[in-house]
């Protein structure tokens, strides 16, 4: 899996955790927007590739595809409950 997949992953995961999670946003919202996004896309790359180093999987199995998509929702749910 390639880093445009992570990247779109990770992108999806946190703009629909932001645009979902329950409560008001305070402040500028495009920057905490783009944030999330770049929180999703780093811990889908994160989840990937650590699965891979610790030898869970290999590369283009789909438990990595699996893994990258949880880490993205957990860390970008997480984001959007903290920045709210």
């Amino acid at each position: 899996m390639g880093f445009l997949a992570f990247l779109v992953i990770g992108a999806i995961s946190g703009a629909s955790a932001w645009m979902f999670y329950p409560g008001r946003s305070s402040g500028s919202g495009l920057g905490k927007f783009l944030l999330a996004m770049l929180a999703g896309f780093i811990f889908a790359a994160a989840g990937a590739y650590f699965g891979q180093y610790m030898g869970f999987f290999e590369s283009g199995q789909m438990l990595e595809w699996l893994s990258a998509i949880f880490a993205s929702c957990l860390a970008s749910c997480v984001y959007s409950a903290l920045a709210k």
